[in-house]
């Protein structure tokens, strides 16, 4: 095993499969000699040359034009989009081309398609470079959305995104590009759609999307010095999304706290909370709880920023709202 960051890791996954596949290119806004906006690509084209690591003009429509026409033709293009913000100048290349192409021939034709883009505030980026629209995505049929949580699934899950034959959009979030995490140095995949059960609990069964899971996990060491049980789940993927596992979860703890980045509002919560009082309604003990941003802006101003984001005492607080009967000995955020 290897202790290496989270951009190191995507970078490793990058190389390998390049060497593994000569099909598989890289484009994207400053990938080449610049390495990318953080780095991420930093090295490849002394290895792989210009013609495999290509950078492209300022025009992330061309940028996912040009992918579509590519991986139908049986090339495996992994473009860059810099910031997840930048999606809303190419969606008719996402969501009319790339998500409909295999449907529209009947299957006949392949899309082995990943766009790798930079989502999530704390950067001070301000409103227009930090925003996370992965719930955008998750409407449309078509597109596989990848949210890693840490070094090793970065690289594991890259790894399935670039060998699937369907549009992948893979989705980094910035702050964690500096998490360290043990990575192993053999080659290894991770399948989609199934997720990992983070930490077994009894009590509460907590879903974190992405950079979340980490703030869940630092909420734990207070709710077990409460006295509650906490089960984390990583879904890893939000499209394909593993209900199974959260039903399992929910079924075992009776409660059901759901956690991103992303604004509340109209947010992938919305839909796990939807698809549980659904399906097993009848094992709730408690109201589901959502933990998200305010609708509003990603504010520039670093206070604001840091009250924008959730955190681990918004955890905390909606676990206090369903584990009635319980003596706390901490306050409300």
């Amino acid at each position: 095993m290897m202790l290496i960051r989270y951009n190191k890791a995507i970078n490793n996954a990058l190389r390998e499969e390049m060497q593994k596949d000569s099909t598989v290119f890289i484009a994207g806004e400053d990938v080449g000699n610049a390495g990318g906006s953080f780095g991420i690509t930093r090295g490849l084209i002394a290895e792989f040359g210009s013609a495999r690591v290509i950078d492209t003009p300022i025009s992330e429509s061309a940028i996912v034009g040009m992918a579509v026409g590519a991986s139908s033709t049986g090339l495996r293009p992994v473009i860059e989009i810099m910031f997840m913000d930048f999606i809303a100048v190419c969606f008719d290349q996402i969501i009319n081309q790339a998500a409909k192409m295999r449907y529209m021939s009947g299957g006949q034709m392949a899309l082995p398609l990943v766009i790798r883009t930079q989502g999530g505030a704390g950067l001070n980026a301000g409103p227009q470079h930090s925003q996370s629209l992965e719930a955008l995505l998750f409407h449309i049929p078509g597109i596989k959305v990848v949210m890693p949580s840490n070094p090793y699934d970065a690289k594991g899950l890259l790894k399935t995104a670039i060998r699937d034959n369907n549009p992948v959009v893979f989705i980094e979030n910035k702050a964690l590009y500096g998490m360290k995490g043990e990575v192993p140095e053999e080659d290894y995949t991770i399948p989609f759609g199934k997720a990992k059960i983070v930490k077994e609990g009894i009590d509460v069964t907590i879903v974190a999307v992405g950079q979340m899971v980490n703030k869940a996990l630092a909420a734990v060491e207070t709710l077990e010095n409460n006295g509650i049980s906490a089960e984390i789940i990583d879904p890893r993927t939000i499209t394909p999304l593993d209900t199974d596992t959260i039903k399992q979860s929910v079924k075992k703890t009776g409660r059901l706290i759901i956690v991103h980045e992303a604004v509340k509002i109209g947010g992938v919560g919305a839909e796990i909370a939807a698809m549980i009082q659904e399906d097993i309604f009848d094992y709730l003990d408690a109201p589901i709880q959502r933990v998200g941003a305010p609708f509003t802006p990603v504010p520039y101003s670093k206070p604001l920023e840091n009250y924008y984001l959730p955190n681990e005492n918004d955890i905390i607080n909606a676990v206090k709202k369903i584990c009635v009967g319980r003596q706390f000995s901490f306050a409300s955020h």
